[in-house]
């Protein structure tokens, strides 16, 4: 399977051209695209371009209205609960994060759950939304039940992301990751590249490792099959840990915004019900700003420069391999799997755009 560098000035356009043939606004169309691009920008390939086609399809069945606008349904000095009203996850969780930001502003602290929405991305756009700011930001979401509890069989989880950022130098601590062993869109890829899964990813309906990719995303969508939390299948491993913190990002975000939990997300024709999970936290309630982060930058510097295990010769702390693969693929290009060009070519010629004119290097 070949990969094929585009730039990131002609994804953008093609992109926001896209969503804007599937009916968002200019302004909309900008907000969603700078989401995924990020993605791509830091290497999560599983959750950029490649989604598109996904959107697409949520949108013609009906799950993503295009139209609407969130709904604050309560709030108080430090919390607000969000009615996404079935809107672009990118939009309402953007608008929600703001909202979580402008609390924090005021009262120091600022937490908002969202209900009714949908998929929205990478979790640590959101996160790093309050971290520059100067907050501590956090985001969670639900989605597809895709993951098996510990010692179970059928999907009742989420991926259920976490992202964590705080503002350091060079880079925040910027912590971003599934709840599971690894995500869908993982699986996704693999099965695009024509890569099997390893073992220890996901079981199917039988109980055991599944390792062809197609195999176990039919599954996972049948609801017969799914990803092992974090830690795997086994409590040696520490799957239970990886099964509790889902929970953690469960009961945040559907739970306490009395929206739906992931085993009942996208069971309903026409409504996904997503939920979400954000925070904003000025570190000014707990002292000096600038000292606490002195602080954590000094500890930072600490773990990079500890004693290597045998063979290595860097220990990297979070955030830094997403700065490095940005600054990289800005300046080379950001690698698109031959197959995830294939269905982006589909898709322009639904919506009748000419697919050549946005990427001529990839006209034969």
């Amino acid at each position: 399977m070949s990969i094929n560098l585009l730039t990131y000035d002609n994804l953008k356009i093609f992109c926001e051209a896209a969503f804007h043939r599937f009916g968002f606004n200019e302004h909309d169309s900008a907000v969603i695209t700078d989401v995924l691009l990020l993605a791509d920008l830091y290497g999560i390939d599983s959750h950029g371009t490649n989604r598109i086609v996904m959107y697409h399809d949520q949108i013609r069945a009906g799950y993503i209205d295009i139209g609407a606008k969130p709904l604050i349904v309560s709030e108080t000095p430090v919390s607000a609960v969000i009615d996404g009203m079935s809107g672009m996850g990118q939009l309402v969780s953007k608008f929600a994060m703001k909202k979580a930001i402008a609390l924090a502003k005021t009262s120091g602290i600022g937490l908002v759950t969202v209900r009714n929405s949908n998929h929205y991305g990478i979790a640590g756009y959101y996160s790093l939304m309050a971290c520059n700011e100067g907050f501590l930001g956090i985001s969670m979401t639900n989605s597809l039940a895709a993951v098996v509890p510990t010692f179970g069989r059928v999907p009742m989880l989420g991926t259920n992301p976490f992202a964590f950022s705080f503002p350091a130098v060079p880079q925040p601590f910027h912590f971003d990751a599934s709840t599971s062993v690894v995500t869908v869109g993982k699986a996704e890829v693999s099965g695009k590249t024509g890569k099997a899964l390893p073992v220890g990813w996901g079981i199917n309906a039988d109980g055991y490792d599944e390792l062809d990719p197609s195999a176990l995303l039919r599954g996972i969508y049948a609801g017969t099959a799914g990803l092992h939390p974090l830690g795997g299948g086994t409590e040696e491993h520490g799957g239970h840990k990886g099964y509790g913190f889902s929970m953690v990002v469960e009961i945040l975000s559907s739970i306490m915004s009395g929206g739906t939990t992931s085993n009942h997300v996208e069971k309903e024709e026409g409504k996904s019900g997503v939920c979400h999970f954000f925070a904003a936290i000025d570190p000014k309630i707990f002292g000096n700003p600038a000292v606490i982060q002195n602080k954590l930058e000094i500890f930072l510097e600490e773990l990079r420069n500890s004693m290597k295990a045998d063979g290595k010769d860097r220990i990297y702390t979070h955030g830094e391999k997403e700065a490095e693969s940005y600054t990289r693929r800005i300046e080379e290009g950001i690698p698109v799997n031959e197959k995830t060009v294939e269905e982006m070519k589909d898709l322009a010629d639904y919506l009748k755009m000419d697919f050549y004119r946005y990427f001529p290097e990839l006209k034969i």
